[in-house]
């Protein structure tokens, strides 16, 4: 059976795919990565690494912390709080997949001898008899969380695990009942990780300056005001303040936002009348896994996790991967990932580098 290093976050998913590959007969070794954390907020990291090392005691599987704080710093946070401060909506789960544990903590595992490396993600990885591997959505369409792995290489998917992408999350939690795993009942962590119930606009304070600039509605008339056009993405409906207001208002949605001038603006349509609404983006870092999609293809994709897949198209231009949608959509961000499927298959994606409107 194959030597394989399992991630491990002290939490219920990654704990049973420690258990599920040490009861298929596999080597396997029980990896704690040490992330950065902001000194301001309180750190839970030893008593999530305590879970897992006792799950690791409980399955009687070598344990080891590796320290990537460094790595995620630069790759994760600092990236992060640079995209704000541009105006853009980044997504750090991707990051963090692409840098740390595929990037940091795979070189370790594949350095230390290791087959495979295998994570808690509800996702599947999948080999043709020509050798191809494809990622695949996971069972669990709440769970599916393959909108996170896209910038995963096809040489490094060879060696990937994902031994919980088969099951959904009710199945998980009694199979860690079985495994009489001692985070069994443990909650599931919520948001970016190192923000904990931090909201992102109180985190990015510390390090972004706030200025107060005017809100606009779709017609350009102010009607209200906010702390800093950077802290705002497309489609939030709070965190600013309208003070001309009718007795009939609904929620106001920012549908979009001027670093240059600081203006956010807002309507109580999500499509801001229509005027707002995006057919597609122009992508930049694109990865594909088993190569370009088809250009007179019609795929799915999704630019939110957990978003309803939407229909679209690709083809090459000269600014890049151009993707349209079938229908417009409100809310596009540049920094957000676009995912693009065919059926259950992720075929990859990219960042978006500018959107386009109808």
């Amino acid at each position: 059976m194959a030597k394989v290093y399992v991630g491990m976050s002290g939490g219920v998913d990654s704990s049973v795919s420690a258990a599920l590959l040490k009861d298929g007969g596999h080597d396997v070794t029980g990896v704690f990565i040490k992330t950065w954390h902001p000194e301001f907020l309180t750190c839970t990291w030893r008593e999530d690494r305590a879970d897992a090392m006792a799950v690791c005691a409980k399955l009687n599987i070598p344990f080891e912390t590796l320290d990537l704080e460094e790595a995620y710093k630069r790759d994760v946070a600092d990236y992060m709080i640079e995209e704000y401060k541009h105006g853009r909506t980044p997504n750090p789960d991707v990051m963090c997949n692409r840098f740390i544990k595929f990037g940091g903590f795979f070189e370790y595992a594949r350095a230390h001898g290791a087959e495979y490396v295998a994570t808690g993600h509800y996702a599947r990885v999948e080999t043709d008899e020509d050798g191809n591997t494809s990622l695949l959505t996971g069972i669990d369409t709440n769970k599916d969380q393959s909108y996170f792995l896209w910038a995963v290489p096809q040489e490094k998917l060879q060696h990937v695990l994902f031994p919980i992408g088969e099951y959904k999350k009710s199945e998980v939690r009694e199979i860690a009942k079985r495994f009489d795993l001692p985070v069994a009942d443990k909650k599931d962590s919520q948001g970016v990780c190192f923000l904990g119930k931090l909201e992102m606009r109180d985190f990015l304070k510390r390090y972004i300056e706030e200025k107060q600039g005017d809100v606009l509605s779709v017609s350009g008339e102010v009607i209200g005001h906010h702390e800093g056009a950077f802290f705002y993405t497309r489609g939030q409906r709070h965190g600013f303040t309208i003070t001309k207001k009718t007795p009939n208002d609904t929620p106001y949605y920012v549908v979009d936002k001027n670093i240059d001038t600081n203006t956010i603006t807002v309507s109580q349509d999500v499509l801001g009348e229509n005027e707002h609404a995006y057919i597609g983006a122009v992508l930049e870092n694109t990865a594909w896994t088993n190569g370009m999609p088809e250009e007179e293809k019609e795929y799915t994709c999704r630019f939110r996790y957990r978003q309803p897949r939407l229909p679209c198209r690709i083809q090459e231009t000269e600014e890049g991967y151009a993707v349209t949608f079938t229908e417009p959509v409100a809310s596009l961000n540049s920094g957000q990932s676009i995912v693009l499927y065919d059926g259950e298959t992720c075929l990859g994606g990219g960042v978006i580098q500018k959107t386009t409107k109808g």
